[in-house]
């Protein structure tokens, strides 16, 4: 007997093309672990049971008629809850939009809807996709699935934590400085940041117009591929938007690495001081890399510091631009983590804006040549999670991240799984690539997923519903 919940996209679809699994079937299984288990997980802002039963009988419906719109057909997926949906509420976690019912769907769910996708509901996330997890705002925030007494990292939280604990099977993120891969990795699970301008951001609430990211998350990188076949593509809404023709991302899912240089930048995790459970994590996988045929090599770039502090500028500038009216009129509406973070982007002055964007165009410059000489860059996505609390503001402004360049930079960027620390919380692993090189990143994922054993391992909270409810 399979156990349904924990099926990954790509084998969900095999099942309802050889009629083996019912859409309505695998839905409900879904709406029953949410409604049983969610209350300790906290992974939804807003289930929509009568949406997703109503996307199956649809999807059922034109399987049994022979009409097959694609990976996502019959698949129940959900969204971060910025992602706006017609007549669905979209809250961005903050009270200030506690009644917001959207006329449209976002470009994103446009097209996953009209995929044949099943929509469950809107995941937990930070307020704006940026205010820290905090208990003064719309709902509380969510917990990480492989220990409730951590954090599953943010913003995209809920979406990793329902994934991880078999709420769902794939969901949709966004990426400002990390909020994509940092809850794929804190959750264990595959998450995607792809290029600047590959995803559509049309009806997503902003964060930072010049650095925000659009992207999946799902158990595996293949399930992310097959996501990026649906939702990735050109679209005149998003002044952002690229208008370059989308590959069928499963084709580069070789099995292999062969001929592919990796570098790997060592004095950022030096930088970053990296704790010597994660460095010997990394190099296990690097190990594993070279198994698959890769080379590595060590390469230098600017300091991790450089790139965080030109995109914090930037973002802090953008955010403030976005909130300034509330900030003024109603800051009662916003919780104070977020408060404290746009009355910071006041204090700037265009000439601070100016330079950051300089200093962003110079760092890009450099990462582009590097991918001249290299085809991936790995490094780990972050520590593993720590305990659930409001985020200190000390130290907001003066750390570094490894996911934060590659926002800087646009380049698309990667996190999986890479092991277990030693109190059972899981490891990342990054892998960025070039400039809408989507296709050679998820290859190398998929690779070293396929060659270690970490996806067959879930937190206790994605067992079978009735061996919890016994």
């Amino acid at each position: 007997m399979i156990d349904k919940h924990l099926l990954t996209i790509a084998a969900i679809g095999r099942l309802y093309r050889s009629r083996a699994l019912s859409p309505v079937e695998l839905t409900k299984t879904y709406l029953a672990r949410i409604e049983a288990l969610d209350d300790k997980l906290v992974s939804f802002v807003l289930p929509t049971p009568e949406r997703a039963l109503a996307d199956a009988r649809r999807a059922e419906d034109e399987f049994t008629r022979g009409i097959d719109r694609g990976p996502m057909q019959g698949v129940p997926y959900c969204l971060k809850d910025i992602v706006e949906t017609a007549g669905i509420r979209t809250t961005g976690q903050s009270r200030l939009l506690a009644e917001h019912v959207p006329a449209e769907d976002a470009t994103v769910e446009s097209r996953l809807r009209a995929g044949g996708g099943v929509m469950l509901g809107k995941n937990t996330t930070w307020e704006f996709a940026h205010g820290g997890p905090s208990w003064d705002v719309f709902a509380p925030p969510a917990h990480n699935p492989w220990n409730l007494d951590h954090h599953p990292a943010g913003s995209s939280s809920g979406s990793a934590a329902a994934v991880a604990a078999g709420f769902a099977a794939g969901t949709i993120g966004s990426d400002t400085g990390g909020s994509i891969r940092q809850p794929a990795a804190a959750c264990g699970i595959a998450g995607l940041k792809p290029t600047y301008g590959r995803v559509s951001r049309k009806g997503v609430l902003p964060n930072c117009f010049s650095h925000d990211h659009v992207g999946p998350l799902a158990w595996t990188t293949e399930d992310v591929a097959l996501m990026m076949n649906v939702v990735a593509g050109h679209d005149p809404g998003d002044p952002g938007s690229v208008d370059l023709p989308v590959p069928d991302y499963t084709t580069a899912l070789s099995g292999d690495c062969k001929g592919l240089t990796i570098g790997v930048p060592y004095a950022w995790l030096d930088e970053a001081k990296t704790s010597a459970e994660t460095r010997d994590a990394m190099e296990a996988a690097l190990g594993v890399l070279r198994a698959l045929g890769a080379a590595v090599v060590p390469v230098t770039l600017s300091p991790l510091l450089a790139y965080s502090d030109s995109k914090r500028v930037i973002a802090m500038s953008e955010l403030f631009s976005i909130h300034q009216k509330t900030l003024r009129e109603r800051p009662d509406l916003l919780g104070a983590s977020l408060r404290y973070r746009i009355q910071c982007g006041a204090l700037l002055r265009a000439e601070d804006y100016v330079q950051a964007m300089r200093m962003r165009t110079k760092l890009t410059t450099e990462m582009q040549a590097l991918f001249r000489t290299v085809d991936l860059l790995v490094m780990p996505s972050g520590e593993p999670a720590g305990k659930l609390e409001p985020t200190p503001h000390a130290g907001l402004f003066t750390q570094s991240s490894w996911t934060t360049p590659f926002n800087t930079t646009g380049n698309p960027a990667l996190s999986i799984c890479m092991g277990f620390a030693a109190n059972g919380l899981p490891q990342s692993l990054q892998i960025a690539g070039r400039l809408f090189d989507e296709a050679t990143v998820l290859r190398a994922g998929d690779a070293y997923e396929k060659a270690t054993p970490w996806r067959d391992r879930r937190p206790e909270i994605a067992a079978p519903l009735e061996s919890q409810t016994a």
